[in-house]
């Protein structure tokens, strides 16, 4: 069961309207890395999740994705202003003024379409995992390009905050991912003589990595964030 509070996580306020960035603030919304799309996939990937603890974690983070959205739509909204002005409006933003009366769409940037393709799940905890911290770095990164292309001081802050807490839900996962050895995919990692191979097929020169003592991914916890790196 859900409930919706009115509270978004936390406030969003821009200095003034800005359609073009209105529509570069989409891909957060609708794109293959953006809120719907992590919010979606960890609350599938959780409905065959059989440890309690980690299920949880991932229906947290997945109910808290939805509140991203949220943010990111209120943002996108109060960039697009109040006025239908699709002959001033710049190349890929024009969506907005002719399809959607300004509401926020389930789009990327470019106005594609948000599609169920976007979504990883294998039923196997430790390859979902790995997954969600890929989608975690990958929003991230999102949302730095996109911070250093605003001078908007409001539009800032929304991102300083999404940004840090895709860094807080990347860290959750790979403590879940610490707790995976031994099971499923990972168990009897690198046991078979095929899985010690490593192909040297660069030449000339050296060979840099091995296989010869295979050990299966893990995560050391990160030091304390010291603020956003943009």
């Amino acid at each position: 069961m859900f409930k919706h509070d009115k509270a978004l996580l936390q406030e969003v306020k821009v200095d003034g309207p800005n359609p073009a960035y209105a529509a570069m603030m989409q891909e957060q919304l609708g794109g293959p890395h953006g809120e719907l799309k992590a919010a979606l996939q960890y609350m599938s990937q959780s409905m065959s999740i059989k440890d309690p603890e980690i299920k949880d974690l991932f229906l947290d983070i997945a109910s808290e994705e939805l509140g991203h959205m949220e943010m990111v739509a209120t943002t996108v909204n109060l960039l697009n202003g109040h006025t239908l002005d699709a002959n001033n409006a710049t190349i890929g933003s024009i969506q907005a003024h002719v399809s959607t009366g300004l509401t926020p769409a389930l789009t990327s940037a470019s106005g594609q379409y948000w599609t169920a393709a976007y979504i990883e799940e294998t039923g196997d905890l430790a390859a979902d995992i790995l997954s969600n911290i890929s989608a975690e770095q990958r929003a991230k990164v999102v949302y730095q390009y996109l911070y250093r292309q605003i001078n908007d001081k409001g539009v800032r802050e929304t991102i300083d905050f999404l940004l840090n807490r895709e860094e807080a839900h990347n860290t959750m996962f790979r403590e879940a991912f610490n707790r995976l050895q031994d099971t499923g995919s990972l168990k009897d990692w690198g046991v078979t003589k095929d899985s010690k191979l490593y192909f040297n097929l660069s030449t000339p020169g050296g060979q840099f990595f091995n296989a010869n003592n295979p050990q299966p991914p893990s995560f050391n916890s990160p030091n304390a964030a010291g603020g956003p790196k943009m």
